[in-house]
């Protein structure tokens, strides 16, 4: 089985760069790549899924057991020739100070993952041999096989990086980098740009693949790919038989919002409905006139704050939806999907915007992000995904707040190194409908689905 995980120093290394020009260049060898990313991002994997033309799966140890995360590693590398795994921040960053606790590191221990380096190499010469030596040492278990050295303009400077890593940490430097502005993906509050919205994206990766190729030895990052296969004691299917989900299933059909506004999922939680059986019909809260039918509706992630005017002009499906409401059908939304379920959105330029009007609230953008990574939310009362006392584990990421008097539905908490360091309440249920900023991975907890299809009978 191969597979490589490219994991960075730290953010803004440069591993995503890296990451996206070694699977391009894979890919223009005719060689089928399976991507991942560690952790809960959306915007890269979409990156991911358009170089390959396979969809990127996250790998996120806070709501997925280890288990899950070899099944999802196992069943989505099976016809693929090769794995190119993305990580997260730097390779022992994670949640807290426990750098088995969500860390890049510790997924390519699970999943049986080689690691290659990238380190930046700017004002640095043999002390980059120091650097390295460190992420070696800390964790032993850790696989690290390799380095390739970012922001390197020269290759005399190159070869004093490479020949200090190899003399002190016995290590390979598989090539470097040199800075080119030509390859810098254009940046948003919420990371990068989603990738429908980069002009000449094709050229943009051809390009960068040709000058990876250049510079990085990708014919023996190919052969250090090799390793163990990874066997997962997991099985969906089984855990959905045993919930009964299929029968529950039978002739139902999801509409889920999918356009430039709205398209943050995980592709597993997708999936699932497809295995299932139900029929998904995806419509454009920009573009068509009504919710095609359905028995009950998914809302994702997105930036409906970018597209607030379209959004507002757009009133017959505004009205779809909130008939939808009205008529008692299931409706989840997850954080975009919060601020377009609600009254308005105060837009880039101060101009509030009409949105759905389910919930009585405002949605604000913010200069800085007002709440950052893994959470749980306990049910306060029963929800469209929850019963009362439910803990649904996801992660919030947002650059805005809902303003509103309408009662909370959830008990949010973050946990750090076993102390809870923050709490606060969150999510809006109103009728059959749940609205939250808490984006969650439906294999964390099987029960979401069923109480969605449940709902559907009511």
């Amino acid at each position: 089985m191969k597979k490589i995980m490219i994991a960075g120093t730290s953010s803004g290394v440069g591993k995503t760069t890296i990451s996206l020009g070694i699977m391009r260049a894979l890919t223009k060898r005719n060689i089928k790549v399976q991507p991942y990313k560690v952790g809960p991002d959306y915007i890269d994997p979409s990156f991911h899924t358009f170089i390959t033309g396979r969809d990127s799966r996250n790998l996120d140890s806070y709501m997925l057991d280890d288990e899950k995360i070899k099944y999802i590693v196992n069943t989505a590398s099976k016809d693929a020739d090769i794995s190119v795994i993305e990580g997260v921040m730097g390779l022992y960053d994670g949640f807290g100070t426990d750098i088995d606790n969500c860390s890049s590191s510790y997924t390519s221990k699970i999943t049986k993952t080689p690691v290659i380096l990238v380190i930046n190499g700017k004002a640095m010469a043999a002390s980059a041999a120091a650097t390295v030596l460190g992420y070696m040492n800390l964790d032993k278990d850790v696989n690290i096989i390799g380095v390739i050295a970012n922001n390197v303009k020269t290759e005399s400077h190159f070869n004093i990086i490479k020949e200090s890593v190899k003399k002190y940490c016995g290590l390979e430097v598989f090539g470097y980098f040199p800075p080119n502005d030509k390859f810098a993906l254009e940046s948003r509050h919420l990371g990068l740009v989603p990738m429908d919205e980069v002009e000449k994206l094709s050229e943009k990766f051809s390009s960068l693949a040709d000058e990876i190729e250049k510079y990085i030895d990708i014919d023996r990052i190919i052969e250090l790919s090799e390793s163990e296969e990874v066997v997962s004691k997991f099985d969906l299917v089984e855990e959905m038989e045993k919930k009964n989900l299929f029968e529950l299933a039978k002739g139902k059909t999801v509409a889920i919002a999918h356009d430039k506004a709205f398209n943050f999922y995980y592709r597993e939680n997708i999936e699932i409905f497809e295995k299932l059986g139900i029929e998904i019909k995806y419509f454009s809260p920009l573009e068509d006139v009504e919710v095609p039918t359905c028995d009950f509706v998914y809302i994702g992630g997105g930036f409906p704050e970018i597209f607030a005017e379209k959004l507002e002009k757009n009133d017959s499906i505004r009205k779809s939806i909130f008939d939808l409401y009205e008529n008692n059908t299931p409706i989840y939304a997850e954080c975009g999907g919060l601020m377009y379920l609600g009254k308005s959105i105060i837009d880039k330029s101060g101009v509030e915007r009409s949105m759905v009007g389910i919930f009585e609230g405002v949605s604000e953008m913010t200069p800085r992000l007002r709440r950052f990574g893994y959470c749980e939310g306990k049910a306060i009362e029963k929800t469209v995904i929850s019963k009362e006392g439910d803990c649904i584990r996801g992660h919030e990421f947002h650059h805005s707040i809902f303003k509103s008097d309408e009662k909370c539905a959830y008990k949010m908490r973050k946990i750090r190194d076993g102390k809870v360091v923050d709490e606060w309440e969150g999510g809006y249920s109103k009728k059959n409908t749940l609205a939250t900023y808490l984006h969650t991975h439906f294999y964390n907890n099987l029960d979401c689905i069923e109480n969605i299809l449940k709902n559907c009978e009511r």
